[in-house]
């Protein structure tokens, strides 16, 4: 079973940024993409990249959070800046192995244990 681990959450401030890694052991997704879930509020889409490095974000993400993936390692990325209150939630990585890339959750079927991230006002 391919493991997902998600690191490099934490405490920070609002504004400031934050980078979230995912370690994919042994296996490269065609699509990955992080998802998050805040209290009170169902698990949402964030951002999502394709191998060959297509990306797509969520609407309230887009010039703030930027995606990346490093292939040769099987890791991707989430550079979060400017980050909100707004933006605290347990942030969690997913494999895909559909080759159109991805936002829908249902079509993730590797996920992680999430990191939480918490941004204090």
């Amino acid at each position: 079973q391919v493991q997902l681990v998600e690191s490099g959450g934490g405490l920070v401030q609002a504004g400031d940024s934050l980078t979230l890694s995912c370690a994919a052991g042994g296996r490269t997704f065609s699509s990955m993409g992080w998802f998050r879930h805040a209290p009170w509020k169902k698990r949402e889409f964030v951002a999502a990249i394709s191998r060959g490095g297509g990306t797509s974000y969520a609407a309230s993400m887009k010039g703030r959070f930027t995606i990346s993936r490093d292939n040769t390692k099987n890791t991707m990325f989430l550079q979060m800046s400017s980050v909100r209150p707004e933006d605290t939630a347990v942030y969690y990585c997913a494999g895909s192995s559909w080759s159109i890339l991805q936002i829908e959750e249902r079509r993730y079927g590797s996920w992680g244990q999430g990191t939480q991230v918490t941004v204090s006002s």
